[in-house]
């Protein structure tokens, strides 16, 4: 009875203390490479295993500030998504995860998304539940869409570190910048006032605002300055168009010479 106890007391210090994120953004550092990840090399890295078992050992309701939390939750779906790829080895993307293919998977809930592999403070969850039922649901930041990257090419691109709840906003914004500046995400056409935007942004348009003009408004608030004053003093002069999405996997080329560890 007391050694049951003594373990319940540490199974809840452990589950009211926070991850390690340095110890991710080692990982990050040493793998990513312009927003691509090095999956070959991650498969050997036990810092990623020994990171998502801190994942797994933590009720993050018991972190100290949604900024925290926010961080934890961010941090949380970037590494189980990693872990996913580097478990399932698809050979082209991660769409190839699952049953179903894209499409009928989505109908059907057996996406890669609908997995319930990723542990949290001891529950397991699907990336889906956190990014839908978490993220979205408690924060209400749409600038976390430019920070959840789920593996593929027209994703946000991987930042090289962990997110910190001491430098979440201006982390954020960095993101929300490196994407609307991405030509090859987001493009806009002064001239011809054609902005064509990145599917995230129709297909989570209510947390842009309503309509594609207030998502445009959204967007142009971290493009470059001489398309944000045009898009801000007449929206409505702007045609807005989404992007065919790049499903394919966000790995560094093959040819690509190995990154050492820091």
């Amino acid at each position: 009875m007391k050694t049951l106890f003594l373990l319940s007391i540490i199974t809840l210090t452990a589950m009211a203390a926070s991850p390690d994120h340095a110890l991710f953004s080692q990982v990050l550092a040493t793998h990513v490479r312009d927003g691509r990840v090095d999956y070959v090399a991650l498969r050997s890295d036990s810092r990623l295993p020994r990171y998502l078992g801190q994942l797994a050992a933590t009720n993050p309701a018991k972190l100290d500030s949604d900024a925290e939390r926010l961080a934890f939750w961010l941090n949380a779906y970037n590494a189980y998504t990693l872990q996913l790829i580097v478990d399932r080895q698809p050979a082209k993307s991660i769409t190839e995860i699952g049953k179903g293919g894209l499409v009928l998977g989505q109908i059907l809930k057996t996406t890669a998304w609908d997995i319930p592999f990723a542990e949290v403070g001891g529950k397991k969850m699907t990336l889906n539940q956190i990014e839908h039922e978490t993220i979205r649901a408690q924060f209400k930041d749409a600038r976390a869409h430019f920070a959840l990257v789920c593996a593929s090419g027209s994703c946000p691109v991987l930042r090289p570190e962990a997110y910190e709840a001491g430098k979440l906003e201006a982390q954020l914004d960095d993101q929300a910048r490196l994407f609307l500046r991405d030509s090859a995400r987001n493009q806009f056409d002064l001239g011809k006032k054609t902005a064509q935007l990145s599917k995230i942004f129709e297909w989570y348009g209510k947390d842009f605002g309503t309509g594609p003009h207030a998502a445009l408004l959204a967007a142009a608030k971290y493009a470059p300055d001489e398309i944000r004053r045009s898009i801000e003093a007449s929206p409505a002069a702007w045609k807005v168009e989404f992007l065919a999405y790049d499903w394919s996997l966000n790995s560094v080329p093959t040819h690509a010479p190995p990154k050492s560890k820091p």
